[in-house]
């Protein structure tokens, strides 16, 4: 009866949570999240009818999360706050003693610090060395990819060769990139001028929008780059993120027909969203552990392993040391979240410790279920992909003090 009534006056439920009266345990306290206007007139016809059928009715207050941006403008908001907060170079970067390459990244950093979500992303103009830099780590990493990267992989890298965007001869443009993902899979990448903090980074994947540095690491250490650069965004995650497979569809549990279509890496950023601080580390986790450095095993082959993390397929040292099947140096496990999100990692050498799932279909599903179970939040959303809109499912109340210009 009671979602009939509110098919009736045109209003979805998002929500619904029951728990028996304290006071009196033959009745409910019934608690029910919608999508609509308190102000509408058919809300206000809701209510009015619900109040005829309640012992007592009354509207939730506002509940206080952490602060998370609830549309796409919001996204400017956090843009600019990379953790190095615009500092030069640290002393044991390898381009630290170079002042021609810091001068380079502070210039395409500030192209990166005055883009706004909805402007066409700037053409970079990459220089002959830095070019030479992408030809070099491309003739090394294509070598490797037909036997070590995973066949979802190689099918878009080869679409994105075929259509002109990759190749040896020239850094493909994030603005040319990004129409190839977003005809694909709804993605868009958005320049950043360098590392986000990972609840700021994860809360953007919500919105499929994935924050990509233009730089390149420094000519003299091809192999190595202390932070991500656009060989890790556009070799090792772009094409994923292009790929339909790596999106999990599911149904809602009030709604039969209603479909959702979330890139697995968009799960951990929904999930992300006024997360506890506590949450917010294991998603990270989870994040490092598939997204940046997952590998797919080979059911029929035995050690057989191929990457799909894009720490993986832009470093050629990392791909050689995961996949190669007799380094007793890195352990492999088989992928279960509950597992990986407890695990710590380090970022300044190889990795010792990998997961590896069955296929793209294994992590996604695992990474949901895991969500689903694990991760709770006093309200949920949802992403529309038609408008780009997210949906809160509860009045949310964000801490000032948090608030970001």
């Amino acid at each position: 009866m009671l979602m009939g009534i509110f098919a009736a006056h045109k209003v979805s439920i998002t929500e619904i949570r029951s728990t028996p009266d304290p006071l009196n345990l033959r009745k409910m306290m019934v608690s029910i999240s919608f999508e609509g206007d308190w102000e509408s007139e058919n809300v206000k016809q809701l209510v009015a009818r619900l109040r005829s059928y309640c012992a007592a009715f009354s509207r939730g207050a506002p509940v206080d999360v952490p602060w998370f941006p609830q549309s796409p403008e919001d996204l400017d908001r956090i843009a600019s706050h990379t953790l190095d907060a615009g500092k030069d170079l640290e002393a044991d970067h390898p381009g630290f003693l170079d002042a021609v390459y810091r001068k380079r990244r502070q210039e395409i950093a500030a192209v990166a610090k005055n883009h706004r979500g909805g402007q066409a992303v700037r053409i970079i103009d990459y220089t002959p060395q830095e070019t030479a830099t992408w030809k070099h780590l491309w003739g090394i990493l294509t070598d490797l990819y037909p036997t070590l990267a995973c066949n979802e992989y190689n099918e878009v890298l080869t679409e994105l060769r075929d259509a002109g965007l990759y190749g040896p001869d020239k850094i493909p443009q994030v603005a040319e990139v990004n129409e190839y993902i977003h005809a694909k899979t709804g993605f868009t990448l958005r320049p950043v001028a360098g590392l986000l903090a990972a609840r700021d980074f994860m809360n953007a994947l919500a919105f499929r929008t994935f924050f990509s540095t233009q730089y390149i690491r420094h000519h003299s250490a091809p192999l190595y780059t202390p932070e991500p650069d656009v060989v890790h965004e556009l070799l090792g995650h772009a094409p994923l993120l292009a790929n339909p497979v790596s999106t999990v569809h599911y149904y809602s549990f009030l709604d039969a027909t209603q479909r959702h279509d979330d890139h697995f890496s968009q799960l951990l950023g929904l999930a992300s969203l006024g997360a506890s601080e506590e949450d917010t580390v294991r998603l990270q986790r989870l994040f490092w552990f598939s997204v940046e450095f997952g590998l797919l095993s080979n059911p029929g082959n035995a050690g057989e392993l191929t990457a799909y993390g894009a720490g993986l397929l832009s470093s050629p040292g990392e791909l050689r040391n995961a996949t190669y099947p007799t380094n007793n140096k890195v352990k492999i496990l088989q992928w279960h979240p509950e597992d990986a999100a407890q695990q710590e990692f380090p970022i300044t050498t190889y990795q010792p410790l990998l997961y590896a799932a069955e296929s793209l279909k294994d992590v996604r599903d695992r990474l949901l279920r895991y969500i689903q179970k694990n991760i709770h939040k006093p309200f949920s959303t949802r992403y529309n992909k038609e408008t780009g809109a997210l949906h809160v499912s509860t009045d949310v109340r964000l801490p000032r003090d948090s608030l970001r210009f």
